[in-house]
């Protein structure tokens, strides 16, 4: 299944780009799974998605958790909490 992955504020600095196609293992059917395959590339990106760093994540451009499943063809984004006042 191939994805588009993007990266938006610290991540993508960390991660040195905006977007990328992603082709997805054969058992890699969720957003967790999604992340948990980046985090192996080590790295920076076991840094910038890591367990323990604050990312948040969205399928098809909606805010999504971990057990969200991924469609091919989909977007799934990754960026740092948002905060305001």
């Amino acid at each position: 299944m191939r994805i588009t992955l993007r990266y938006f504020a610290s991540v993508r600095e960390a991660v040195g780009m905006g977007q990328e196609a992603f082709e997805l293992a054969g058992d890699a059917a969720t957003v967790g799974e999604v992340r948990e395959a980046l985090v192996a590339r080590g790295g920076i990106w076991a840094e910038a998605l890591g367990p323990g760093r604050a990312v948040r994540t969205a399928h098809k451009q909606v805010m999504c958790g971990p057990s969200q499943e991924v469609e091919d063809g989909a977007e799934v984004a990754f960026f740092p909490p948002v905060t305001g006042g």
